[in-house]
């Protein structure tokens, strides 16, 4: 097999998005390569929906219109994402193979005419999309266009888990291989509860709908085997791939948009990490969820820069309410991204599509034209991007981290929970928000991993917690770190079981406390938090009672049923400090309580003007502020240096304009 390279050999941030030239005449392909020219494009996505165009009948490819649209790419200075098209199988596929339906929970089969419909457990569909991809990259990998390939789109979305009798048989091996014995299946699942006990391997089934609530053991191990046979058919395709050519290999994904996928694992598994993300128009701060997905794209691939692979010019298609973005707000998306490690700004897509689901999504070419706002900002963009090409390969540094375990995530969505009021997203975005206001860097962790170059370590959401993961932020503390815990974490370990001792148990050295028992809230009531010196913090949903084993008490309820009993600890354990909120504290309350943990950790906040947010990228030479202004009023960043969007010396300060962004060097 080839060596991959580290990245596509573009100099520079690469620019572009999704090209669809087969919905196009040729007279329109050579009409676009001149705009791309126009607009600063460097690098287009092509083929991710091509495949009844290439292969016209299995095994029967025919290559002409990509010979020449490749060939045109290339002529124009333009360079390739080349994709393998295998989300969207054709039509003679599946009326060759019409057991490679995808079959949902409740034993519907999924028909043609969308995208992503394939049993990730067929063997016809590993066979075809193994050839197709053998037979792109023969013929492709030594085009000089091509420089990234792009394995399918999106897996997991819109179909992630398959009940089809392949995937139940795939089930199956995969438990066998996990488990080796019934007795271990049946101890890890609790099989003992409701008469589940299993004889035969051939008895167990996929957890589709039933009368009540399915094992929820079941559903986890469900879980995590979709995701290992998504991530068996990218690796088939990747190494199908890797055989004839040495450019990285990727696939997109959708960081924070998509539950279905454990990017940790994904992480490993590509050359480079590239994301998906589009804005949450009900979300009026829609811009902290984007920073949540371009930190934890940055995470999961250790912090090398990676690819934003798709976002958006303007309004989606898919939304209740598809929000236009407002002049400059595309800029400033792209350009956060940047900022928070992506060396590449890439959009779907291109030009607008006339037919389809998607003809009202918004693209860099509009059905307006090039006389149009948004064409304008393209080329404006592409541009800005242009005088940036000294960041490239410059990183991002983060002191704190907030642990992401889509695991446990899994677990704690299953039902029969205490209340429907917990959300693991609601509370990581509350806590990652308290940090962005403060105008700190964020990176995203797993709890097993080594977390010592971390000042603070926050858990919003964990849920299901091993006992090793547990030992582990129990030597980081110890250590001299700082860890703050949120309530309903620690009750469950990777079988879903609650944990030998009760809730909190692995945690209960260093966090001082356990919880004898849950207390959620009727809708509407509160939970207030008094502490020492008077001051009253707002909660709601959600108590706890604590068992003190050597914790401080920070806080205690002032109503509800814990009143008077302890709401917020602090534990000293070896040379750290834990922390453990057993409520769902407000955004005000959360400021007050995360400026006494930060004063604890060492992490200082820099008092940056509301809405301005400042992220640093750091080169070998010089380091980058990128400062983007979310306010409709200019805003006054301190620094010194050279401003490269509009080459001026900076000196003491320099005011970023309203719903602009600045990208400020100082050399080392």
């Amino acid at each position: 097999m080839t060596t991959p390279h580290a990245w596509p050999e573009l100099r520079g941030i690469a620019y572009g998005g999704d090209y669809n030239p087969e919905q196009w005449s040729r007279e329109t392909w050579r009409e676009d390569v001149v705009l791309m020219r126009e607009a600063g494009v460097n690098l287009v996505s092509v083929g991710i929906f091509s495949w009844a165009l290439v292969e016209v009948a299995e095994g029967e490819f025919d290559f002409s219109w990509l010979d020449e649209l490749l060939d045109l790419l290339h002529e124009n200075g333009v360079h390739v994402d080349l994709g393998t098209p295998t989300a969207s199988p054709p039509a003679w596929f599946f009326a060759k193979h019409p057991d490679a339906h995808v079959i949902d929970r409740d034993g519907r089969t999924m028909g043609f005419g969308s995208r992503g419909m394939a049993s990730h457990s067929s063997a016809a569909y590993r066979e075809a999309i193994v050839r197709y991809a053998d037979a792109l990259a023969t013929r492709y990998a030594k085009h000089p266009a091509v420089v990234l390939w792009h394995v399918h789109n999106e897996y997991g979305v819109p179909v992630g888990e398959d009940y089809s009798p392949q995937s139940v048989n795939a089930f199956r091996g995969w438990l066998q291989e996990k488990y080796a014995t019934l007795d271990g299946l049946n101890s890890a699942w609790g099989t003992a509860f409701w008469g589940q006990h299993y004889t035969a391997w051939e008895h167990i089934g996929a957890p589709a709908a039933a009368p009540s609530v399915v094992n929820p053991a079941q559903r986890l191990d469900f879980a995590r085997f979709t995701d290992h046979q998504l991530r068996a058919c990218y690796i088939a395709e990747r190494d199908a791939i890797r055989v004839h050519a040495d450019q990285p290999i990727t696939t997109n994904f959708m960081a924070n948009q998509s539950w279905t996928t454990d990017l940790w694992a994904w992480g490993r598994e590509v050359d480079i990490v590239s994301d998906d993300h589009y804005l949450w128009a009900p979300d009026e701060d829609a811009h902290i969820g984007l920073s949540i997905a371009a930190d934890l794209s940055r995470s999961v691939g250790g912090g090398k820069p990676w690819i934003l692979m798709e976002h958006s010019t303007s309004a989606v298609n898919w939304q209740p309410r598809n929000i236009a973005k407002r002049p400059g707000e595309m800029a400033r998306n792209s350009l956060t991204h940047f900022g928070r490690g992506a060396d590449a700004i890439l959009f779907f897509q291109w030009r607008a599509g006339r037919s389809g689901a998607e003809k009202f999504h918004s693209a860099m070419l509009p059905h307006a034209g090039t006389n149009s706002r948004v064409f304008r900002e393209v080329a404006q963009l592409g541009g800005d991007l242009g005088r940036l090409e000294e960041v490239q390969g410059s990183t991002v540094e983060a002191d704190v981290a907030i642990l992401w375990d889509f695991e446990s995530f899994w677990a704690q969505d299953l039902e029969w929970r205490p209340t429907d009021d917990i959300s693991h997203q609601e509370r990581i975005r509350a806590y990652y928000e308290r940090l962005w206001r403060d105008g700190i860097t964020v990176d995203f962790a797993l709890p097993g991993q080594d977390l010592s170059q971390y000042k603070l370590v926050v858990a919003p959401a964990q849920y299901m917690l091993t006992a090793a993961d547990a030992e582990n932020l129990t030597r980081y503390v110890a250590d001299g770190g700082t860890l703050l815990v949120s309530y309903f974490s620690a009750v469950v370990d990777e079988n879903d079981a609650v944990h030998p001792g009760g809730f909190l148990a692995p945690l209960r050295d260093v966090l001082g406390v356990d919880v004898e028992e849950h207390l959620p809230l009727r809708a509407g009531a509160t939970a207030g938090v008094a502490l020492g010196g008077g001051e009253l913090l707002g909660a709601d949903h959600w108590q706890e009672a604590l068992r003190l084993h050597g914790a401080d008490v920070f806080g205690r309820y002032s109503q509800g049923p814990a009143a008077g009993e302890p709401a917020i600890t602090r534990n000293t354990h070896g040379d750290g400090t834990a922390w453990y909120v057993s409520t769902r504290l407000d955004a005000d309350s959360l400021k007050t309580l995360m400026n006494a943990v930060y004063a604890d950790a060492g992490v200082s906040t820099e008092g940056l003007p509301e809405g301005l947010e400042v992220i640093t990228r750091h080169g070998a030479d010089a380091s980058y502020r990128i400062a983007v202004n979310h306010n409709e009023q200019d805003a006054v960043l301190a620094a010194d240096g050279h401003e490269l969007l509009s080459d001026t010396e900076v000196q003491g300060s320099f005011t970023v304009p309203a719903g602009g962004v600045a990208v400020i060097r100082t050399t080392k």
